[in-house]
């Protein structure tokens, strides 16, 4: 077990130093390319980051040999929004509250506006995601071809509604080439730090699993409790370094974007290839993934979001864990 922990830590340590990487080499990208902030955090940054929890859904449900191994698929599909919903946001309130303890001035600056905007789009398409789930009919598998229409939409959306390009002079020097930012060492950086985060992130699931059966949890808890906290940690990660910057714009944006994702694609391979029927644990991560949803609404909405609001959300998830170890434990 000291081998598993000792790979746990490192490969925790490997996608932060390579989410580092990332997330300069997107901002490059992305000015490169003229977007916006907010466009580089929920397209750009966002595809990104979600193909680890995308990899395990597909894996799973197209891959599965067996009904046990494509449920894992399914809880991969409803974990991941719950985590970034609740913990990935509760991230941004943490840093940025911390930051006022530091005696630094802090306000949450972002376009809440279009941050509640993208609120709704998630809750309107996740609700036809649980609604799928409780209905038994033939052709629903043909259904998952409008989550990846919504998908289209919703990149075409943030594209057009982009608030112009990001200004190069705010942005920190390429790490793998200071001083020749071009687009073509911008995209080399960026995609070898993705490919460093893919292959971190794998074995940090795998480190998962071994010590969920050595604590004796049970593997579909693991794959519904602590599975999604490992593939969305390149999302945290992200959170924690542009807080840090002071972009907060640009974490807040990443986890929107990257809740899109997880509302349409693992979604919509999900539904090609399993039965899609929900049962009471995975219910219940779909309504409390709501609550903290509508309850960030109408702040966002408002533009009265606050720290404590939304570092709060994260007791969702706490809540979601209790529930669901005292279900398994019976």
């Amino acid at each position: 077990m000291l081998l598993v922990f000792l790979l746990f830590f490192a490969s925790a340590v490997a996608i932060y130093v390579a989410c580092e990487f990332f997330v300069n080499g997107v901002e490059w990208v992305g000015c490169h390319l003229r977007l916006g902030a907010t466009a580089v955090g929920t397209v750009l940054a966002a595809f990104g980051t979600a193909l680890p929890e995308s990899a395990v859904t597909f894996v799973a449900v197209v891959f599965g040999g067996t009904p046990e191994q494509k449920e894992i698929g399914v809880g991969a599909a409803l974990g991941g929004p719950l985590v970034l919903a609740t913990l990935a946001y509760a991230v941004v309130g943490i840093m940025l509250w911390l930051k006022t303890r530091r005696g630094e001035p802090c306000t949450i600056k972002a376009n809440q506006a279009r941050l509640a905007r993208d609120q709704i789009w998630f809750l309107a398409i996740f609700a036809v995601k649980i609604l799928l789930g409780l209905l038994v009919f033939a052709w629903k598998p043909w259904l998952g071809l409008l989550f990846l229409l919504a998908y289209a939409l919703y990149v075409r959306r943030e594209l057009c509604a982009d608030e112009g390009a990001m200004i190069m002079e705010d942005l920190e020097p390429l790490k793998l080439r200071p001083r020749d930012p071009s687009m073509t060492w911008a995209a080399v950086q960026t995609a070898l730090a993705l490919a460093a985060i893919a292959y971190a992130s794998h074995v940090f699931v795998q480190q998962i699993a071994a010590i969920g059966d050595w604590a004796g949890i049970a593997p579909h808890m693991a794959a519904l409790l602590l599975a999604p906290v490992a593939t969305e940690l390149p999302e945290i990660m992200n959170a924690v370094i542009w807080v840090r910057q002071g972009k907060e714009r640009l974490a807040l944006a990443n986890i929107s974007g990257a809740m899109m994702i997880q509302a349409t694609i693992p979604s919509a391979l999900a539904i090609f290839m399993t039965p899609w029927l929900l049962d009471g644990p995975l219910l219940l991560a779909g309504a409390l993934t709501a609550l903290s949803i509508g309850a960030l609404w109408l702040k966002f909405s408002k533009g009265t979001m606050q720290l404590g609001r939304l570092s709060g959300v994260g007791a969702l998830y706490l809540l979601f864990a209790i529930v669901i170890g005292l279900h398994f434990s019976r």
